[in-house]
């Protein structure tokens, strides 16, 4: 016969395991989840870059065009306009 001290041992022992894995088990889906998501985020990201690579000129293009409207005007003016 085993003696009540071991007995209680091992039952405190298996509900200690029980609440940690029932503590853990949830941590760990949420963390499958986080890093699932991570990767379409990611995926979007590299798709947002790539669509707009273009607008990295835009403020060089702004400039051209405020030379341009600066060098109409001051032909205008010059024509009496």
């Amino acid at each position: 016969m085993v003696p009540f001290g071991w007995t209680l041992g091992l039952v405190i022992g298996l509900v200690v395991v029980v609440v940690v894995v029932a503590l853990v088990a949830p941590i760990l889906v949420l963390a499958h989840r986080i890093g699932t998501r991570a990767h379409e985020i990611d995926e979007a990201l590299g798709r947002a870059r790539t669509h707009t690579a273009g607008l990295a000129g835009l403020n060089e293009t702004i400039d051209h065009a405020g030379t341009i409207i600066a060098g109409l005007q001051r032909g205008r003016a010059r024509l009496g306009g």
